[in-house]
């Protein structure tokens, strides 16, 4: 099926000029051609507008007066766009002529399907998956798909995903007007990270699926970002956002079953941090905990919100499709940032 709809391309920008050049050049030459590009430059100091505007004028560039991260810098993106479906994309990555055309194709065929990943492959290595797609484990933290893995036969199927990487990903702007809470698509208290994994459970929670699309290809520069930044902080907001998320979208026997575990090992990983000689992520992860009970209230309406006018479907009737049951050294082997040398594992 053809189509001929808007796609706004929005791509969240900070301090990442050396990665504009394959990014925007990239995209100049893909297939579908009925798009606008967005840049959200996060106050970046490197010249990356003066470099966009210079290169490609085409594209709009909305500059903010500060870095306000990835998830607000994306609904300041998606406010000052048009299109009937959103495409995030990373500065970092550089796709393939027919990348969007192919997303586009999944949502045009199957409408319940609310957002659509790329397959993306690392940059740097590009005979291995960055990700398929992520999964939920019975103890919170999320299985990714594929990590790091040589490319195979098993990564080549369309299939059903818990959650879609930011990285590159398409979304139904009908069903993001459904699901926002506070008028907002991401949860501007994520700073960065695990803000579409919360984006995702709440579209499963309107009824809709998330989908993996082979045949779109990307290449990711992984963690060009986020090297950037310090480590303690980006283990507060990941363990931070990931217990919200949990508060605000799990229904109760679920939220019982994952959150009390979860928290219990977000401590033990802290000692473990604190051990290896590591305090400020010890603090970190310490942190992210007493920010979820400081904040406990307002995500408390923000559930009301989302268990009473989002969810159509309850948990029985989609979680076990995306839960994935690993062994225990899983866990090991991605405290250690081993995660790429697990075996790849089975669906339940």
């Amino acid at each position: 099926m053809k189509s001929n709809k808007l796609v706004s391309i929005i791509i969240v920008n900070w301090n990442g000029k050396h990665h504009l050049e394959s990014c925007l050049d990239s995209l100049s030459k893909i297939t579908y051609k009925n798009t606008e590009t967005i840049l959200v430059d996060n106050a970046s100091d490197d010249g990356s507008v003066k470099y966009t505007k210079k290169n490609f004028p085409k594209i709009k560039v909305v500059k903010n007066s500060k870095n306000l991260g990835f998830a607000e810098g994306n609904n300041i993106g998606i406010a000052n766009s048009k299109g009937e479906y959103i495409l995030l994309l990373n500065n970092d990555t550089k796709v393939s002529p027919t990348f969007l055309t192919e997303l586009v194709h999944v949502l045009e065929e199957n409408s319940h399907i609310a957002i659509a990943q790329s397959k993306i492959y690392m940059m740097d290595d590009p005979n291995r998956l960055d990700t398929v797609g992520s999964f939920l484990t019975p103890a919170g933290f999320l299985y990714h798909y594929g990590f790091a893995k040589k490319d195979s036969d098993q990564y080549s199927k369309e299939m059903i995903i818990y959650s879609a990487k930011g990285a590159s990903m398409i979304i139904r702007r009908s069903v993001l007007e459904k699901i926002k809470v506070n008028g907002q698509v991401f949860d501007k208290d994520y700073f960065a990270y695990f803000e579409e994994t919360d984006l995702c459970h709440r579209a499963w929670l309107a009824g809709y699926e998330i989908f993996f699309v082979p045949k779109s290809v990307v290449y990711h520069k992984i963690g060009a970002t986020s090297s950037k930044l310090d480590n303690a902080f980006v283990q507060y907001h990941a363990f931070k956002n990931r217990i919200n998320s949990y508060i605000k979208n799990l229904g109760s026997y679920r939220l019982i079953q994952i959150l009390p575990l979860h928290v219990l090992l977000c401590f033990a990983i802290s000692f473990l941090y604190l051990f290896r000689g590591k305090p400020k992520i010890w603090l970190g992860l310490n942190k992210a905990i007493v920010w979820n009970i400081g904040n406990l209230p307002k995500t408390l309406k923000k559930r009301k919100d989302i268990q009473e006018r989002i969810r159509k479907i309850e948990d029985r009737e989609f979680i076990p499709r995306l839960l994935w049951t690993v062994p225990p050294i899983y866990y090991f082997y991605t405290f250690w940032g081993k995660l790429g040398k697990f075996p790849e594992y089975v669906q339940n």
